[in-house]
């Protein structure tokens, strides 16, 4: 084939048919001999980040829940336990791909003058990557800071076809202003190119999918390839076997087995389309066809693309919002019907408080789906769980007074050795969760002295016995 040289498969080998560009995961054919080789096996060991949003915090994060241990658990170090009605303990599977961190603040996305009063929801989300304060304004003059995905992107993205990957659940294309003069851009991105920059965010998952698969050809041959209802793999039978004829039998089984999750993502997208394309009412009226009603089924399927994004090299950096302030979605398949942003202002009541933790239990719930996909995902000696490093946080803590002080934060993943997992670190008061966020970017090689209000940075390795006291 006109791409293969050698004895060996370039690293971005592509198969072409209409309408589609599919590339390949990392391959045992794609390591040539000596010092090349050797360049190889580096670039596929470097860290994917992953950075996740949640909004409106969690129900341990104010003093009752806080008291009954329901984000931070009782004692810090590796022998913490996560109790039943902890949002965290459907990550207990991956104890040793887990680091809670409590106690940070995120002060930058306070009010910082009386008329920012109240606007908590509509600058959150642009303070969670970024730790900057955005300047209130409706107007085109956004400002607020560079987010660390794309400095990560920037150091470690470039030789990617995609530098990074934005991706959303909720509809977040509401243009001009939103509530307290704030512009909806602060609320639709976490990612921020620079400081007035903020990048678009992927909802629908056939987006995502012509994104890493779709790019070939002309727009009429991939409107061609579409209507046809047939797999993109039927474009290019003839690339796959040339292929596979080159390869050991170890990487045939790992290339038709990515095949194979290529395809079943690209069907069930297909049906989640024809099932909306129908004449029965949706949950979701205003979202397009590739965008499942179910948040179960919509999580998992941009979960797949991520994975797919990452275990192809088309992308080392993504950012995942997975909400949007204020909203007043209902999510029956967690077992109760109250809507999510009502269901943070519980008023402190005990009751109402676990009627909030029984959604939060469910939205977190989606995370292991994504972790045993990765880590189910081989390169090379390791698994993309174990060379990924994930942040999960949220810019707010107590969504009922919407406060900033004691928000969630958890690093998933094995970050290549530089998460340990099996911890949680309480950080002292006043810490900014910057700090956190300063100390792992730099352990992962980026070069920053400093970042939005971090004051230093904060241990993510196990504490001695006079820190656990």
């Amino acid at each position: 084939m006109s791409f293969i040289s050698g004895k060996y498969l370039p690293r971005r080998t592509f198969l072409r048919g209409i309408g589609t560009t599919v590339a390949l995961p990392f391959l045992d054919a794609m390591v040539p001999a000596g010092r090349s080789g050797a360049a190889v096996l580096a670039a596929a060991d470097t860290t994917r980040l992953v950075c996740i949003e949640e909004v409106h915090g969690l129900p341990g994060c104010n003093d009752w829940g806080a008291d009954r241990h329901l984000f931070a658990p009782a004692t810090v170090g590796q022998d913490f336990e996560l109790v039943e009605d902890n949002p965290l303990k459907s990550l207990e599977p991956f104890r040793d791909h887990l680091t809670i961190i409590s106690n940070t603040d995120v002060r930058m996305a306070e009010a910082f003058a009386p008329p920012e009063i109240g606007g908590d929801h509509f600058r959150s989300s642009a303070v969670f990557l970024t730790q900057s304060h955005p300047k209130q304004t409706q107007g085109s003059d956004l400002f607020v800071g560079t987010s660390l995905d794309q400095l990560y992107a920037r150091q470690f993205g470039q030789s990617t076809p995609h530098p990074s990957m934005q991706f959303c659940i909720e509809n977040l294309d509401q243009a001009g202003g939103c509530t307290y003069n704030y512009s909806c851009a602060y609320t639709d991105s976490i990612s921020w190119v620079s400081p007035s920059d903020p990048l678009p965010m992927i909802r629908d998952p056939r987006v995502a999918f012509d994104m890493l698969f779709g790019a070939g050809g002309t727009p009429e041959e991939r409107a061609e390839r579409r209507a046809t209802r047939r797999s993109i793999l039927d474009w290019i039978l003839t690339d796959v076997a040339e292929v596979r004829n080159e390869l050991g039998a170890v990487d045939r089984r790992r290339m038709d087995r990515y095949l194979d999750n290529v395809r079943e993502v690209e069907r069930r997208i297909q049906l989640v389309e024809r099932h909306n394309d129908g004449a029965e009412p949706r949950e979701l009226p205003d979202a397009p066809p590739g965008v499942p009603d179910s948040f179960s089924e919509h999580m998992q399927l941009m979960f797949d693309l991520q994975v797919l994004a990452m275990e192809t090299d088309m992308t080392r950096v993504i950012s995942f919002k997975t909400g949007r302030d204020a909203q007043n979605r209902v999510f029956p398949e967690s077992g109760t019907n109250r809507p999510f942003h009502p269901a943070s202002h519980h008023g402190n009541n005990e009751r109402r408080i676990m009627d909030f933790n029984t959604i939060c239990r469910y939205r977190v719930g989606q995370l292991p789906y994504f972790l045993e996909r990765l880590q189910n995902t081989v390169e090379g000696e390791a698994s993309l769980l174990d060379k990924t490093a994930i942040i999960w946080g949220s810019p707010m803590a107590d969504g009922n007074i919407h406060n900033h002080r004691r928000c969630p934060l958890v690093l998933l993943g094995g970050a290549n050795g530089h998460l340990t997992g099996n911890l949680h670190l309480r950080a002292s008061d006043g810490t900014p969760m910057a700090n956190a966020m300063l100390a792992l970017m730099q352990s992962l090689g980026l070069e920053l002295d400093g970042f939005g209000d971090s004051s230093g940075t904060f241990s993510l390795s196990t504490p001695t016995p006079s820190e656990t006291a």
